[in-house]
């Protein structure tokens, strides 16, 4: 495979000129690529600025190119989403710092009665539905409320919980624009995770182990559980989704960009519109180093009803594909799925 003209991020210094890079990068791959490789476009590019700063006319756009991408791709990289590299840089940090902690001392805050759903899940406990062998990671969450912070790290716990309030307000600006693309009032969707209990998830996946299981990846594929998933900038190449003919996709790690992806709540509540897209992080390809990633996984409230709306009932054949099921209740079920929470 031919490759891509080599230019660094240093050149290259505001969002916007980023975004234009991957556009141009892409482009050449449209001209050195063989027609065997060009299974699909790539992921889209949004700025999110021109939903919030911008004329009628590029707020509609943005609304309409959130919308297809995730009707046709269930992705798409987010830029200009105001969040500084300054408070990115930082959390990465802290994230670093906690997981070189020692595993007594972390697993001091890893507590079986909370399902995972906060503090610390060790290496190896949690595994891909229908996966037999665990992913190679360990993680921990953060939520709205009652959160465990290790005591080692006094800067910790100020510092995530402002990345998770600026996470929250980015969130809040797609899912209104994801009710406008819905036809729905701009509030609709916000309207359901308001109070909702959306999690900020610090992973570490170590250098790959020589002993591992057969078939054991850093995240065996999956999709994700919630409405809407925010992943900001990891520190290494691994994620790929699944493409319709097969095939998987590497996506991106571009340099301030925001990576967001629906998930089955939402495909449920779209009756299949948006589409919740299978993903994974695969072992990495050359040097066996430490990857790490911040997803924040938006939840609507325990009590709302996943029912398939009208509007997209109507726009997805005429037909429901899904029955009607509580927030909390899907998750529990899907938490029993991956083996962190116990049998009912």
């Amino acid at each position: 495979m031919p490759a891509t003209p080599m230019l660094t991020a240093k050149l290259w210094r505001s969002p916007t000129q980023l975004r234009w890079l991957w556009k141009l990068l892409w482009k050449w791959q449209e001209f050195t690529f063989t027609p065997a490789m060009m299974v699909a476009p790539p992921v889209p590019v949004l700025d999110l600025q021109d939903f919030t700063q911008g004329t009628p006319a590029q707020r509609q756009e943005f609304i309409q190119g959130m919308g297809q991408a995730l009707e046709h791709t269930g992705f798409f990289i987010l830029v200009n989403h105001g969040i500084g590299t300054e408070i990115l840089s930082r959390a990465y940090a802290q994230v670093h710092a906690l997981f070189a902690l020692p595993l007594a001392q972390k697993q001091q805050y890893e507590k079986p009665e909370l399902h995972g759903q906060r503090g610390y899940v060790s290496f190896g406990k949690e595994h891909a539905k229908d996966s037999p062998v665990p992913d190679l990671k360990e993680f921990w969450h953060i939520g709205r409320r009652d959160n465990l912070y290790p005591q080692a790290l006094p800067e910790f716990a100020p510092l995530l919980t402002r990345l998770y309030h600026a996470l929250d307000e980015c969130a809040l600006h797609l899912l209104q624009a994801a009710s406008l693309y819905l036809d729905a009032p701009a509030d609709f969707l916000p309207g359901l995770v308001e109070g909702g209990d959306t999690i900020l998830r610090l992973i570490h996946y170590p250098p790959v182990p020589a002993d591992v299981p057969p078939g054991a990846v850093r995240a065996a594929p999956h999709e994700d559980i919630n409405l809407i998933t925010l992943l900001c900038g990891a520190t290494a190449a691994g994620l790929e989704l699944l493409q319709r003919d097969g095939t998987w996709l590497p996506v991106p790690v571009l340099p301030e960009g925001i990576v967001v992806d629906s998930g089955d709540m939402l495909q449920w509540l779209t009756n299949g519109l948006f589409r919740s897209t299978t993903h994974r992080v695969v072992n990495p390809m050359g040097a066996n180093e430490s990857r790490y990633s911040m997803p924040f996984f938006v939840h609507p409230r325990p009590e709302v009803a996943l029912t398939p709306l009208p509007t997209c009932i109507a726009r997805t054949g005429g037909m429901a594909r899904f029955g009607s099921i509580t927030a909390a209740h899907y998750l529990h079920q899907r938490l029993q799925e991956i083996g962190v929470a116990p049998p009912v």
